[in-house]
């Protein structure tokens, strides 16, 4: 902010403002450095008043008792607010905000966004959150015991208005698609066959209207299909609409994969600090699968609406369980977001257990 950066070359330059934090310490000087947070509780955990950007935020929980409750991170809900805004421009499960979906947690770094020991229950973002009167964020608990809540929330504070009209954002979505019937066309067809050529059915990660730029996602599919075939969940092309554009967009790829900058439909769990897999699924593709894509050096801008959108599976054939956290930043004011789903909606989907493993059909003789 204030025309400087935070890289390498630009930490070396004076900067303009104050370093401020908003924590969870122990106020009396004691060591009891979280919040008790209650079922059903909903309160605020930083109030900033003035100009200023959040520059960190780190986050992590336990339960107030002895047992970690199951898919926690599904039932906690983040939101942000920015100046005097009345609904969030941020409303998403923690852990699904903080890079990874199924209400689990696991070790990765991103650029972004990192899971750190123990387990990837040290929950951290390093995106840049700017205001000009005020931040504002909370929490909520659906959860079904008391959690100990501890966290940091660093900022910068300013004398002048940040050098920027754009705020940061983030959007949940959950769906079981809707595809078509496995076992009235053979697999070739349901994995490859057919023309689309509207993008009208397919999964949508983030539907805006305003001016700014799309900065990535993180996507989480839990493949429903159990089948000795050829069971891979790809193959979907991603479609970004931008300012109302028709299909074809500006922006259209070539395969699910492809967008998250991997290849092959892959399995093996990689990270680096713009895309990675960090659930490869089981046999056959089976399972949950968890991957990554943020746009940091390569925004997609809009001037009026952006539509980002995936196929679930080629020509939107496959009926799986997707779910998503679109991040960007945009000229206030936004668009309201649906209600979030009630916790019961949002926990995972019951695997599915292959009775044996088998082989799975050659994707090169398609």
């Amino acid at each position: 902010m204030n025309g400087f950066g935070s890289s390498l070359r630009d930490i070396c330059k004076e900067r303009v403002g104050s370093r401020k934090r908003v924590s969870s310490y122990d106020t009396t000087g004691g060591n009891r450095d979280f919040l008790k947070v209650y079922p059903g509780d909903r309160q605020d955990i930083a109030l900033i008043e003035g100009a200023g950007c959040i520059t960190h935020i780190w986050m992590t929980m336990a339960p107030l008792e002895e047992i970690m409750e199951e898919f926690l991170y599904r039932k906690i809900i983040l939101r942000m607010y920015w100046e005097d805004e009345e609904t969030p421009s941020v409303e998403v499960p923690i852990g699904d905000f903080f890079g990874m979906g199924h209400g689990i947690t696991k070790n990765y770094v991103s650029a972004p966004f990192q899971m750190g020991p123990e387990g990837g229950q040290a929950l951290n973002c390093f995106l840049p959150m700017p205001f000009s009167k005020k931040a504002r964020i909370e929490i909520e608990s659906n959860a079904s015991e008391p959690i100990k809540f501890y966290f940091y929330v660093d900022y910068e504070a300013y004398q002048n208005a940040p050098d920027t009209n754009l705020r940061f954002h983030a959007y949940w979505h959950r769906e079981v698609t809707k595809g078509i019937d496995s076992d009235k066309v053979d697999n070739a067809f349901y994995e490859f066959g057919g023309k689309n050529t509207t993008g009208q059915n397919n999964y949508v990660l983030l539907e805006t209207e305003g001016k700014g730029h799309y900065i990535g996602c993180n996507l989480n599919i839990h493949n429903l299909r159990f089948t000795n075939n050829w069971n891979w969940y790809g193959e979907g092309d991603d479609m970004i609409f931008i300012d109302g554009e028709t299909w074809p967009p500006s922006l259209h790829g070539t395969g699910t994969e492809d967008y998250f900058n991997t290849a092959w439909c892959p399995t093996e769990e990689y990270q680096s600090p713009y895309f990675g897999l960090l659930l490869g699924g089981d046999a056959n593709w089976g399972g949950k699968i968890s991957t990554y894509r943020y746009h940091i050096e390569d925004p997609v801008m809009f001037e009026k609406s952006i539509k980002v959108t995936i196929e679930h599976g080629h020509n939107n054939h496959r009926s799986d369980d997707y779910s998503s956290t679109a991040y960007w930043y945009q000229t206030e004011p936004h668009q309201t977001f649906n209600d979030i789903l009630p916790v019961e909606e949002r926990l995972p989907l019951p695997d599915i257990v292959a009775p044996h493993a088998s082989e799975t059909e050659n994707f090169f003789n398609y």
